[in-house]
C-alpha cells in the first residue's frame, strides 16, 4: 500500500472540490466512515490510498444501488 501523505486542500480536490466545512462534517459522521487524518506539527494529513478507496467504496456503492 502507497504511503503517500496529502494535505486537506488536495483531499477536498480529490473528493470533488468540496469546502473544508463539507470535509469536516464527513470526518464527524460516523455513518460515513471518512478517512482519518494523521496530524503532523497541527497540519492535517491523508494518506492517499485510504481516501482512493474510500471513493472506490462510494462509488461501487452507487453502482449497486
Amino acid at each position: 500500500m502507497e504511503r503517500k501523505l496529502i494535505p486537506s486542500a488536495t483531499v477536498r480536490e480529490l473528493c470533488g472540490g468540496i469546502s473544508d466545512m463539507s470535509l469536516w462534517r464527513w470526518l464527524n459522521n460516523p455513518a460515513l466512515s471518512f478517512p482519518k487524518p494523521v496530524v503532523i506539527s497541527r497540519r492535517r494529513y491523508w494518506r492517499e490510498a485510504e481516501v482512493m478507496a474510500w471513493l472506490d467504496a462510494r462509488a461501487e456503492e452507487r453502482e449497486v444501488a
